[in-house]
């Protein structure tokens, strides 16, 4: 029995969290649903109080003033350039030795929107390291990649930890209209899907500036967000919905220093007029309109079913058990888009506890699995952040508006490349650890002979730590 309590343990830790951490599978052996059940109900589940990190507009305030500073530098060496050089050629006793050896550069430093998502990511991953199971934080990852925004869009690099802090963290926990709107109409996902340029054509700024409609952001949020590819929607209606959210845009730093990089509502922009979405009118009461859409777009069996899907894929199983996706889907209608009790609804189905474990941990899992281990959290982020791009899951860079897939065939491929990062891992842990006691604590009873036996025959210490975390079983949740 006591094998078996284990064995549920590891299973939730792997499955639901970021992996085992010492003494963690025998820490909640007792009771491994009522563990994860708590760590929902822990105040403050899910934030980061880093005091340093800085608010979305001050981010992007600091970024703007940056790039005005690096501007102007280019603009006065363009212009010493122009005018020739400042001073005569140096006397000959001043001028270096043919033999002397050459001045070494210094390390170039990050530009400050690369400092600011370089704290944002060690933070992150501080949050990973340390969450006694990791539930919360697989729930934040899940929900930042369904409303994703990319760095590699200029602008929103310096955001984007912001971005998951104001409109994911602060919600996950919450109820799904409120995550909707705090992801729709921040400024990240107003500049990733240029809804913060989109000028309705009969607005008075469509008028004078002849500019146009943007439906990247309406289309997203009711084939990606809400309703789901193909469903109940046309393409009227993601016409429709985007002059409805014109207007919703963010207050330019040039022009504000107290409040740029903040969102706004600039009614000048916004398409005068009723419209009608999904079968339903919506009379133009400014910002009321757009935000009445996304309670509705919240609400919808479609919507339900489509948040349904995808949890379930990302933490149970590729094909996902039907009467699981039915399970969670009523919950979902039935609470309104309680995403607590929605969580609870997914750990207290026996279809989420099949002792199969046929899903491939994303790059992002395993990585941060791999410090759980150890014990070892990263002190510099960079190599963290280097080894996440080499595996093909750059932090908060998603290939396109879906984001990462979460299906194991997404990742397959990349299981040579998780060897060379296993290696360089072990290589800087193993004199820290000692893999042969890390077998228990990573995998217990779900480690089999064969993997036991691999590691102990292991020539090396740092050999034996890459093994373990390229263990089938440490693979998969």
């Amino acid at each position: 029995m006591a094998r078996d309590a284990k064995a549920q343990a590891a299973l939730a830790l792997h499955r639901f969290g970021l992996g085992p951490r010492a003494g963690t599978i025998a820490a909640i052996a007792t009771d491994p649903r009522g563990a994860l059940m708590a760590e929902l109900d822990r105040p403050g589940a899910g934030r980061l109080t880093a005091p340093d990190l800085l608010s979305v507009g001050e981010a992007a305030r600091a970024a703007f003033d940056f790039r005005q500073e690096r501007k102007a530098q280019r603009l006065a060496e363009r212009a010493a350039g122009q005018n020739g050089p400042a001073a005569s050629t140096p006397a000959p006793e001043m001028a270096p030795s043919a033999e002397a050896p050459p001045a070494k550069k210094a390390n170039p430093q990050p530009g400050v929107p690369q400092q600011i998502f370089l704290e944002e990511a060690k933070s992150r991953m501080d949050a990973a390291a340390a969450a006694e199971i990791g539930f919360v934080e697989r729930l934040v990852w899940f929900w930042s990649n369904h409303f994703c925004v990319s760095a590699d869009k200029g602008p929103v690099r310096a955001l984007c930890g912001a971005y998951e802090r104001e409109a994911i963290r602060l919600h996950v926990l919450g109820r799904f209209a409120d995550m909707l709107e705090a992801a729709e109409s921040h400024p990240a996902m107003l500049i990733y899907l240029d809804n913060a340029r989109s000028i309705g054509p009969e607005s008075i700024a469509g008028r004078n500036q002849h500019k146009g409609l943007n439906e990247n952001l309406a289309r997203e949020i009711l084939e990606l967000h809400t309703l789901g590819v193909r469903t109940v929607y046309t393409q009227a209606d993601v016409t429709n919905f985007a002059k409805i959210i014109t207007g919703w845009t963010v207050v330019p730093p040039r022009q504000d220093r107290g409040r740029g990089g903040e969102f706004t509502f600039n009614a000048r922009m916004h398409e005068p007029g009723a419209q009608t979405v999904i079968g339903k009118d919506y009379p133009d009461n400014g910002i009321e309109q757009g935000r009445a859409v996304l309670a509705d777009l919240a609400r919808h069996p479609a919507t339900a079913r489509h948040i349904a899907t995808k949890l379930a894929i990302a933490f149970v199983a590729d094909a996902p058990p039907p009467a699981l996706v039915d399970r969670l889907t009523r919950r979902f209608l039935e609470t309104d888009g309680d995403l607590k009790d929605l969580a609870r609804t997914l750990v207290s189905s026996p279809e989420a506890w099949t002792p199969e474990r046929a899903k491939l941990k994303t790059p992002a899992e395993w990585v941060a699995a791999g410090f759980r281990l150890t014990g070892v959290a990263p002190v510099d982020i960079r190599p963290v952040i280097q080894a996440e791009n080499m595996l093909g899951q750059p932090l908060w860079r998603p290939p396109a508006p879906k984001g990462f897939a979460a299906e194991s065939a997404a990742w397959i491929d990349g299981i040579a490349q998780r060897l060379d990062v296993a290696n360089r891992m072990a290589g800087r842990m193993a004199p820290l650890v000692d893999p042969q006691a890390l077998i228990d604590t990573a995998l217990g009873p779900l480690a089999s002979a064969e993997t036991r036996q691999t590691i102990a025959r292991a020539e090396s210490r740092p050999q034996a730590l890459a093994l373990l975390l390229m263990a089938p079983e440490f693979q998969r949740k």
